[in-house]
């Protein structure tokens, strides 16, 4: 059975989970204040080219947005994200739950628009009644997009302006941002440390078994931080987990490469789809890519490989998602290729 479902479905990558075994009888203090978290932290502030950064390790995506949100939200605050974002959409309303209004925009090919984030700002403010009303209090986007798209270095400049211009902080889930550095042409780890003020960088769809780094260039967004992770359930007792995987990640540039792997077979992918005439419904770069497909082709498909429908089974034909990852061969892509 062929595997395209998502980005986590095998376990960690072999040179992380070298890293594990090798130390996995070291005995360690807690909660992340060990060496290795220690090594790996520096290791992230070296990689953005942001030695002043705090960095964190939480254990998961939605974890992470929970948490962060909250932390970076006053009570009565709502954070703006594009209609399709992940925390709008795919996250069982954890946000809201935690008792922070989403705030949608439209979205445009899974992207949050600089001018249409400050026309919000700018007539919230503008209504006398705002004060009744639940406050942009931050900008929440993520790259890649859920829709596998990119922001590209100019579109990140202006969204960093209009947060700056209205005192708020942008935010970037960045569950697959190896991918999305791996594709983009023109942004890059030190960019997104130069121009969003909170960002995380996900380990559990690139190569670990769990795992996101959080990293924030304004480390007095997030005072008394840990008591507020302990409070989600976002601090790991065993903590060295984390730093050592991310130590592997951040090794030897393990992180990127994983990232330029998924993405040079996510084409290969793209590729063999177009040549049979089936075309992306949403023109992604990344990892993810998305076509219609008939539902006859689906159903040739679905005995022999997993992967998502993107939204409800049509009457003739179904939008449909495949994934690459770290674990995708050259071998997985050919015998695609012969099930086509």
């Amino acid at each position: 059975m062929l595997h395209f479902d998502c980005d986590y479905m095998a376990g960690a990558h072999p040179e992380v989970l070298a890293a594990l075994v090798e130390n996995n009888a070291v005995q360690t203090v807690g909660y992340g204040n060990d060496p290795f978290c220690a090594r790996a932290k520096d290791l992230i502030r070296q990689a953005c080219a942001a030695p002043a950064a705090a960095v964190h390790f939480l254990v998961g995506g939605t974890q992470t947005n929970c948490t962060l949100i909250d932390a970076l939200l006053r009570r009565t605050d709502g954070v703006l994200a594009a209609e399709t974002a992940h925390i709008n959409v795919h996250e069982s309303g954890a946000v809201e739950l935690g008792g922070h209004k989403v705030l949608a925009l439209p979205s445009h090919d899974g992207k949050l628009c600089a001018d249409e984030a400050e026309a919000y700002l700018r007539d919230f403010y503008a209504d006398d009644t705002h004060d009744h009303m639940v406050a942009p209090g931050m900008v929440y986007i993520s790259f890649p997009t859920e829709l596998g798209t990119l922001y590209t270095l100019p579109e990140l400049e202006a969204l960093h302006r209009v947060c700056r211009s209205y005192g708020i902080p942008l935010y970037i889930d960045g569950a697959r941002l190896g991918y999305g550095l791996a594709a983009s042409p023109d942004v890059t780890l030190p960019d997104i440390a130069r121009l969003v003020d909170v960002f995380y960088i996900g380990g559990t769809k690139m190569g670990a078994l769990c795992g996101e780094a959080v990293v924030c260039t304004r480390p007095e967004l997030l005072p008394r931080f840990f008591p507020l992770q302990k409070a989600h359930g976002a601090v790991l007792a065993k903590g060295r987990v984390l730093g050592i995987q991310f130590g592997a990640l951040f090794t030897d540039d393990l992180y990127l490469r994983i990232g330029r792997h998924g993405v040079a077979l996510a084409r290969r992918l793209r590729a063999l789809f177009e040549s049979r005439g089936y075309r992306p419904f949403i023109d992604s770069p990344t990892n993810q890519q998305f076509f219609t497909l008939p539902n006859a082709v689906i159903d040739r498909l679905l005995p022999h490989a997993t992967f998502e429908y993107w939204g409800p089974r049509g009457e003739a034909e179904s939008k449909v998602r495949f994934v690459t990852s770290w674990e995708t061969t050259d071998a997985d892509i050919d015998a695609l290729e012969a099930l086509l």
